[in-house]
């Protein structure tokens, strides 16, 4: 398993946060997603022979969000 931080523009409020966790969590592979609205990031458990972190900013840029 591996840890990844990413920084998440355009929160503003708490079902900022439940859509971002949604889209992470529905990435294969994900097993925790952790997002912090006043810190405006993500922090993310995930296999990495399932996934790597471009995808999991992918995710979260299809939610409508920007990404760092």
């Amino acid at each position: 398993m591996a840890t990844a931080t990413i920084t998440v523009k355009g929160m503003t409020c708490s079902g900022c946060v439940n859509s971002v966790t949604k889209a992470l969590k529905g990435v294969e592979g994900v097993q925790e997603a952790n997002v912090d609205l006043q810190g405006q990031k993500a922090t993310v458990t995930f296999d990495e022979a399932k996934t790597n972190v471009a995808k999991l900013k992918e995710a979260i840029e299809e939610a409508g969000y920007d990404t760092e």
